[in-house]
Formats: structure tokens, sequence, C-alpha cells
């Protein structure tokens, strides 16, 4: 008798275990609650494909919010447990913009609201851009032009002197509804042909920027960084991370940074995702 109790209380299905995981999944979701602090429900204003394989949705918010370029809102999709984050890419008094590529579950279930449906969304979440009275290079790549395209808008308004450039694979990633100084595609279709990339010095040394701000895949980031460290120029980079909660508590996006001469760990949903270039450690 007692052998048989003592193999319900330690077994994985048993009465015990499950209460016990009840518990902690209650406590971290209260503490997931505690460091949330800005859960709206919000009104789908418009959503239209601009691109082969991207879309832009605008969100009307019951108020207007402060939002930075650079930082991200997360949205709740039904039926699934994890939030997805999306970069902003628009911010006019309550109304935002994201721009979006379909590529898995969360992302089809956005593609498919409609004008005044209702979603649940977190945010602004992170550390924006850190805008400075420089003359400033904006690169962009792929959908990481979005947060770029905000960027321009808020340095435009400031008076700021900036050259917004972009790569993409193809013309038809182009999303048309981002202004963009200087298109490069990979094939040439559209704008100069290959990589952002391989124009990174002649940009540097034709455009004389005082700063430089990007956004796109780890590889565009990297690049980018490392040149405009030869230069002695800073760079501002806006990492991609595949996130869980958004807020900084699960940890499940840590990268690793320089920091008073040691080398330690930043999640890029809090403590970006917007870092010096200087400060991440490049793999």
């Amino acid at each position: 008798m007692s052998g048989s109790k003592a193999k319900r209380m330690t077994s994985p299905n048993g009465a015990k275990f499950k209460t016990m995981r009840r518990v902690k999944l209650k406590k971290a979701s209260e503490m997931i609650q505690d460091k949330i602090k800005k859960i709206y429900k919000a009104k789908v204003a418009r959503i239209e494909k601009v691109s082969s394989n991207s879309h832009l949705i605008e969100i009307d918010l019951p108020f207007e919010i402060d939002i930075k370029a650079g930082q991200f809102i997360s949205i709740y999709c039904k039926g699934l447990t994890l939030r997805r984050p999306f970069s902003v890419y628009s911010h006019f008094g309550n109304k935002i913009g994201i721009l979006f590529k379909e590529r898995g579950a969360g992302t089809k279930y956005i593609k498919s609201l409609k004008p005044n449906d209702i979603i649940d969304i977190i945010g602004p979440l992170g550390n924006g851009f850190n805008i400075k009275n420089k003359k400033a290079l904006l690169v962009g790549a792929g959908i990481g032009a979005a947060p770029m395209a905000f960027l321009k808008s808020e340095l435009d308004k400031k008076g700021i002197e900036n050259l917004f450039v972009c790569g993409f694979l193809n013309k038809n990633e182009i999303p048309d509804c981002i202004n963009i100084d200087k298109i490069y595609t990979d094939d040439g279709s559209y704008g100069e042909e290959g990589s952002v990339l391989n124009y990174s010095d002649e940009l540097i040394n034709t455009y004389k920027p005082e700063i430089i701000y990007t956004c796109g895949p780890y590889i565009v980031l990297k690049t980018i960084a490392e040149t405009a460290q030869q230069y002695g120029l800073e760079v501002q980079v806006a990492m991609e991370k595949i996130m869980a909660c958004g807020i900084g508590v699960c940890r499940g996006c840590v990268i690793d940074i320089k920091k008073n001469g040691e080398i330690v760990n930043a999640t890029v949903c809090k403590d970006g995702p917007v870092f010096l270039g200087s400060e991440v450690v490049w793999q």
C-alpha cells in the first residue's frame, strides 16, 4: 500500500505532481501579468497586401500611446499559447501599423483578420532607437524595412538629415507602402543589383554619415556593425530574435553583449531589441 502510494506521489502523472505544476504555472502567469502594464483591446482598421509576401495591418488603439521607433508590440493569436511580436512600422495618434510576412500559424491568423475585428495587444515593448542629431544612414533588409521606415519618419520630423537604403531579394518583395531612398535587389530586378551589404563601404564613403541605424537578418546587422566599426561610426542595431513572453521573464531570446569589460546576457525583448553594434558579441 505504501509503495503504491509513493508511486502515485512521484509519478509525472500523479495528482501531487499535477497540483505542483498548476501552482508553478499560476505563479509564472501572475508574475508575467504583474510585469505587463500595457494590455489593450484594439480594433483592426484595415489590412492589405503590400508586396508578394507581406501585408500591412493598421490597428486603432482605445487611446493614444507613446511609441519609439524600434519598439514592438505583441499580439495574441487565437488558439495559440504564445503571442507574436511585431516591430512598429507607423504610428499616428492612436493608430499603429505593422508589416508582416505569413510565416506560420500566428501570422496566418493575423492575415485572416478583418476590419473592426477586436485583437488583444501588449505594447509598446522593449527599447527603441536612441535618436541623435547626427547625419544618419538607415540600412534595412527585408521585413527589417518596417522599423527603419518608422525611424525615418521620426528623423524627418526632427529635421535630421538621413538616407534610407534597403535590400530585398527581388522587386516583388518591395512593400509599396514604404518610401525608400535607395533600393537594392539581389537579382537586379529593381534598383542596384546585389545585396545591400555589397554597397556598405560605398555608402559610407559617398554619403559620409555620422551614425548608422539598421534592422534586418543577423548577417546584415553583423556586417553593418563590423563595417561601421572600421570607420569609427556608432551603429545601433535592432535585433531580430524568436521570442516567447516578450517581457524578459522566460529569457528565451538571450544574446551575449559586452558591458564594463565583461560578457553578460541580455534579452532582446526587454534589454533590446535595439543595441549598440559595438556591444553585441557577434557569432
